[in-house]
């Protein structure tokens, strides 16, 4: 299900679900919590997601907001994430753009489920001026009914750009599957 994100902006857009992500927080929303208001607490969560999938560590995402259906990075501009128009590279724009969708569904996927991605769609609306910011956004399901039994769900997650100027110069759409984790074999 995608937001419709033509009435509000990202950062009104609030997640929905029957699973409370908030009273049962995964562990990623959990050490996030921990650390998010400690002197670079932010980047080292950051650094931490980026070490756990490397590939992150080439964009240097910063999360600077993050809850259940909620994600906001920032991606600082320098040479090496250049295209030959001396703009942010598309493809640079894309990995920040998974590492949004990705830190939005640990924190929000309850422990009992899991995910993976299974699709982006993006669009490049404008030439970037400097650095990027994304803003993942997701409605979320009740979890409770995708079991082992009814299978899995797909679930959007929106990410919205803004660069230095403050204009959308990105707009992508990543799927996710949405599975129960079958139970542990006795």
């Amino acid at each position: 299900m995608v937001l419709d994100m033509s009435t509000n902006s990202p950062e009104s857009q609030s997640a929905s679900s029957a699973f409370d992500a908030t009273s049962k927080p995964s562990p990623t929303y959990q050490m996030y919590q921990k650390v998010a208001g400690k002197p670079l607490g932010k980047a080292l969560f950051s650094l931490g997601v980026a070490l756990k999938a490397p590939y992150f560590a080439t964009v240097q995402p910063r999360v600077k907001e993050l809850r259940p259906g909620y994600a906001k990075v920032r991606s600082h501009k320098w040479w090496l994430l250049n295209n030959h128009i001396g703009t942010f590279h598309a493809i640079a724009a894309c990995n920040v753009a998974e590492f949004a969708m990705g830190t939005l569904a640990e924190v929000s996927i309850p422990a009992s489920h899991r995910w993976l991605p299974q699709g982006m769609r993006v669009e490049y609306r404008a030439k970037t001026a400097g650095s990027l910011t994304a803003v993942a956004t997701a409605d979320l399901p009740d979890f409770s009914t995708i079991t082992t039994e009814t299978g899995g769900q797909t679930v959007t997650v929106t990410i919205h750009f803004s660069d230095d100027e403050g204009k959308e110069s990105v707009y992508a759409e990543i799927d996710i599957w949405v599975t129960a984790k079958k139970p542990a074999s006795a």
